[in-house]
């Protein structure tokens, strides 16, 4: 069988993967915090049929070998952190990092994971949580017959009871950052999960050296933008579509060779 059917399958594979990866991207354009991912590909192995260069004899041989490759495949997906747009929402618990780092979520096992979505609520026992259900790792309570709450930019919570002129302080926000962002876990629900390719997390207060800032009553949008996404959906039908062709090619050829004799 021809080299070139294995070569141009894997071709069409990965380009599948591409397509389905640029699917996942554009149906998260308006979830809140996501980070668009990219999927990086490498090529296989390749096999020597001459080698080139001098011999042992010193007799002159073809300066550059004959080599063919085996196709690619998609080795790893990155995940990009960059800055996806703030936009006003009024409530109070949106809360958006306008820079690096991360919110922490307790897990139902003890574990904490890691969000850039800051949509906020209180739950019956007065705990901040996420759309879960879950946590934020704080710990932050908002006490009964608070009036109007306050978060500053340094992450500082800070409540107005009913029938009080001043604030009360009730909690500090803090935010993680990792080494390499790239290489944390994405477990679905806008949450992230600590690997050894990640690093482990550094804790900090919001407005630190190289940490971002809290903005109270806005929410981080998608970074995921949808006409540079629609150019790549377009230039991977296209290499998948070359790759079947080249199928086809190689179809044709055999098929040639199998009627020689007629």
């Amino acid at each position: 069988m021809l080299r070139s059917l294995t070569t141009s399958a894997l071709g069409m594979a990965a380009q599948q993967l591409n397509v389905d990866n640029i699917s996942n991207n554009l149906a998260n354009v308006n979830t809140t915090g996501f980070k668009k991912s990219s999927i990086e590909f490498q090529d296989l192995l390749y096999e020597t049929i001459e080698t080139g260069g001098v011999d042992a004899n010193n007799e002159n041989l073809p300066p550059a070998q004959l080599q063919l490759g085996h196709g690619s495949r998609a080795i790893a997906t990155f995940k990009t952190f960059s800055q996806g747009s703030i936009t006003e929402t009024g409530n109070p618990l949106d809360l958006a990092i306008n820079g690096d780092g991360f919110f922490q979520v307790s897990m139902p096992d003890g574990s904490y994971s890691f969000a850039r979505d800051g949509a906020f609520h209180i739950n019956p026992d007065g705990f901040l949580v996420n759309s879960a259900g879950l946590r934020m790792g704080d710990g932050i309570s908002i006490p009964d017959g608070t009036a109007s709450i306050n978060v500053a930019q340094d992450g500082i919570v800070s409540v107005l009871m009913a029938g009080e002129t001043q604030p009360e302080e009730v909690g500090q926000i803090e935010l993680v950052r990792f080494m390499n962002s790239s290489g944390l876990e994405s477990i679905g629900g806008n949450l992230y999960k600590e690997t050894v390719a990640s690093g482990a997390p550094t804790v900090s207060t919001p407005g630190e050296e190289g940490y971002g800032s809290v903005i109270q009553g806005y929410l981080e949008t998608s970074n995921v933008d949808v006409v540079q996404e629609m150019i790549n959906l377009i230039v991977a039908q296209r290499a998948y579509e070359i790759n079947s062709k080249a199928v086809k090619t190689s179809e044709d050829l055999l098929s040639i060779a199998n009627n020689l004799k007629r």
